[in-house]
């Protein structure tokens, strides 16, 4: 057990993590050199694409030093904000965290919310600071930067660039110094912890799990804690680059156990596994619950699919923790599902995984966040609202509170003009201005929620050409005037589009999307309305012109009254058609709603 060591890396996004984890897979001889590629821990082709990573992943690689032979489990980690509960289940997994700069970039935002992270898992850091042979390198400003926010010696951070492979030699050796060996007793009751599981359709459900006590073998009859289900260890083992079954996973090390389970609710992260025979008495303690942040409605094209989709989102949920999803019904969409995101991008992601990993074809609902309503009887009972359909009538409502959160961001005093003017039109409170370097500005800002779900992140990049770092952190909930605005076809609302939004932008917002919707709906043989209206109050229209029918082409000569008898009929058809005539939303328009600017 000594000689084993469990480590994570953690940086800002495109800080060069799995670059750096390449060099070390290639360095320990792990990955052979006909299988190396760019990003090799990456195994999502939209990983790939998107130049992101995801999921955080998990190899156990093999290191000689002075004669012995050490057991490294690395495991790779996110650097999106969204994806921040990733990277919070893999800290639980690890003893020491590399914690990765680069050169050329500085300290950002999601650098310190990572550092934080691993400093409250009591962890072991070392500094490295990344693409040292860059041109635009700044390498003693960065070790100034480091040595304040860590409080460590200059000489401790090691320089490397995951490119080149610098420093690749000196990172290993510091693994081996300075992080801690695993603690546990091997002879006591089998502890292991979840932190992670897949879904395999030939395997049934593979989880990963981290021995802290005792070892796993296998064969053994074992047990789940929080869900108090008995299974037999089929097979156990270690990941490298495939899964490696092995005979037992002893204390300290992490590695994969499968059961044959199928259904995806059996299995939940953070759960302790321990076996029958000498069960333990205390579970691991877990990771905290995740806190989604946005939510969107998604549905089921055709209606038929609506098993097969709670079927795929089960073992979505499986892969990707951080998803809440529970059953609901639109009257626009029919049967779909409420789903709990950490952002934008996540639910992105979401979308994109599910048609190209379970070939589901799946329409978005307007995201929003969660508000509380307060009615006038009861003054003091918070109704949780999380979709506008949930939202009291105006009448009963004594008010309404919308979550706010911290945000941090962290760029060059040039465009400090920029983010205050963007962050101040969304809402927000400055709170904080703090030089971390004459060349590094860091801003806190107290802002609604609502306000950076759409587009902020996208504002904040283009109005400081990428120079900035964005984190967040949710505070409490506060006092807001939020009214709920509905959008009527004819006076029939479609509750698909409804949308929670602050009174002072509900017209704005409104026009906007009015007019989307009149470029998008195809005309009918009658007049369509399109109307914005909070409660009775009508605050946006747009008029869809009918498709005319010349009914009068066939009528040549004669008298006039023949004419004017074919147009009253016509006039007459119409009336009854827009009295009995339904307006179908198409599905663009609801995807258009979610790219409004």
């Amino acid at each position: 057990m000594k000689n084993i060591r469990n480590f994570c890396i953690i940086a800002h996004i495109d800080h060069g993590k799995s670059t750096l984890a390449d060099r070390l897979l290639e360095n320990t001889k792990t990955v052979s050199e006909r299988d190396m590629q760019s990003q090799v821990l990456d195994d999502m082709d939209l990983e790939r694409e998107k130049g992101i990573t995801i999921k955080s992943h998990a190899i156990q690689m093999e290191y000689m030093q002075d004669g012995q032979q050490y057991t490294f489990n690395l495991i790779d980690t996110p650097g999106h904000v969204d994806f921040s509960y990733e990277v919070s289940r893999a800290l639980a997994a690890c003893e020491g965290a590399l914690l990765l700069v680069d050169a050329s970039q500085g300290i950002q935002a999601q650098t310190i919310s990572n550092l934080y992270l691993a400093l409250e898992n009591d962890l072991e850091i070392i500094p490295v600071i990344n693409k040292i042979d860059m041109e635009g390198a700044m390498i003693p400003e960065v070790t100034d930067q480091i040595v304040d926010l860590i409080g460590c010696k200059p000489e401790e951070i090691i320089l490397a660039s995951g490119k080149s492979g610098i420093g690749i030699e000196e990172i290993l050796a510091a693994i081996v110094e300075r992080i801690p060996a695993p603690k546990g007793d091997p002879d006591a009751p089998l502890q292991a912890v979840i932190f992670d599981s897949v879904f395999n359709p030939f395997r049934g459900i593979i989880a990963y799990f981290r021995v802290f006590n005792g070892t796993l073998r296998k064969n053994d009859k074992i047990k789940f804690i929080h869900t108090d289900a008995d299974y037999v260890a089929d097979e156990v083992g270690i990941m490298k680059m495939t899964l490696t079954p092995k005979q037992e996973v002893s204390v300290g090390n992490v590695g994969y156990i499968i059961t044959g389970i199928k259904n995806a609710k059996e299995v939940k992260v953070g759960d302790t596994i321990t076996t029958i025979a000498r069960p333990t008495t205390d579970a691991v303690r877990g990771f905290q619950e995740v806190k989604p942040m946005v939510f969107a409605g998604i549905f089921p094209v055709e209606t038929d699919d609506f098993e097969d989709l709670r079927d795929c989102m089960e073992k979505l949920q499986l892969n990707d923790a951080s998803l809440t999803f529970e059953p609901e019904t639109s009257q626009a969409l029919g049967f779909g599902f409420r789903c709990g995101f950490l952002g934008m991008l996540h639910m992105e992601i979401i979308q994109e995984r599910l048609e190209r990993e379970f070939n589901q074809t799946v329409i978005t609902t307007v995201p929003n966040v969660s508000f509380r309503a307060y009615k006038t009887r009861e003054k003091d009972t918070a109704i949780i609202v999380n979709n506008p359909s949930e939202m009291p009538a105006p009448n009963v409502i004594d008010r309404i509170e919308e979550p706010f959160i911290r945000a941090q961001i962290i760029t060059l005093p040039d465009y400090i003009g920029n983010i205050m003017s963007l962050c101040l039109g969304k809402r927000g409170l400055l709170i904080n201005q703090h030089y971390l370097t004459p060349t590094r500005v860091e801003l806190t800002f107290e802002m609604p929620l609502t306000e950076i779900v759409f587009d902020f992140y996208d504002k904040l990049k283009s109005c400081t050409r990428g120079y900035a770092s964005f984190d967040y952190a949710p505070l409490d909930y506060r006092l807001s005037d939020i009214a709920k605005m509905d959008i009527l076809l004819n006076g029939e609302q479609v509750d698909a589009l409804s949308a929670l939004i602050h009174r002072s932008r509900a017209q704005d917002f409104g026009r906007k999307l009015c007019s989307k919707l009149k470029e998008l709906l195809p005309k009918q043989q009658f007049v369509i309305a399109i109307q914005a209206a909070i409660g009775a109050k009508i605050i946006a229209r747009e008029t869809i012109s009918a498709m005319r029918k010349d009914v009068t082409a066939k009528c040549y000569g004669g008298d006039i009254s023949r004419k004017r008898k074919l147009l009253e009929k016509q006039k007459e058809g119409k009336k009854r058609m827009r009295q009995i005539g339904s307006v179908d939303v198409p599905q663009a328009a609801f995807l258009a709603v979610l790219k409004l600017e």
